[in-house]
């Protein structure tokens, strides 16, 4: 069993910086991939970022490239989404997921992972 526990959500403006965190226990953290996602309302799950067990290797999705890194501490067993320069599309609930299996390519589906956090609510204002 992975336990996924994200925090660091809230309300911003837009242009405004938020770092979301997401604590893992349970299994081996530093041997699989993670990945965040978001939701917004009436909108299926949507993938963000992810990240290579050994963080050398990430993936975003084409919208937000340049302003959204995700990070991770394997000693910490902690993986960080930085968001920088928010924008009114960018609300929604944000989970972190862990992919315990074997990995091909870049995970960007959602049944790729399984495990998943509760979510943390990222609000924008104009």
């Amino acid at each position: 069993q992975v336990q996924l526990v994200e925090s660091g959500g809230g309300l911003v403006q837009a242009g405004d910086s938020l770092r979301l965190s997401c604590a893992a226990s349970g299994r081996t953290f530093s041997g699989y991939f993670m990945g965040w996602f978001r939701q917004a309302p009436a909108k299926e799950r949507e993938f963000v970022a992810a990240i290579s067990w050994s963080g050398r290797t990430t993936y975003y999705v084409d919208s937000v490239k340049g302003r959204i890194t995700i990070s991770r501490d394997n000693d910490k067993n902690t993986v960080y989404l930085q968001m920088n320069s928010l924008k009114p599309e960018d609300p929604a609930v944000y989970y972190c997921a862990a992919a315990t299996g074997v990995v091909a390519g870049s995970p960007r589906k959602t049944y790729e992972y399984d495990y998943w956090g509760q979510g943390t609510q990222v609000t924008v204002s104009s």
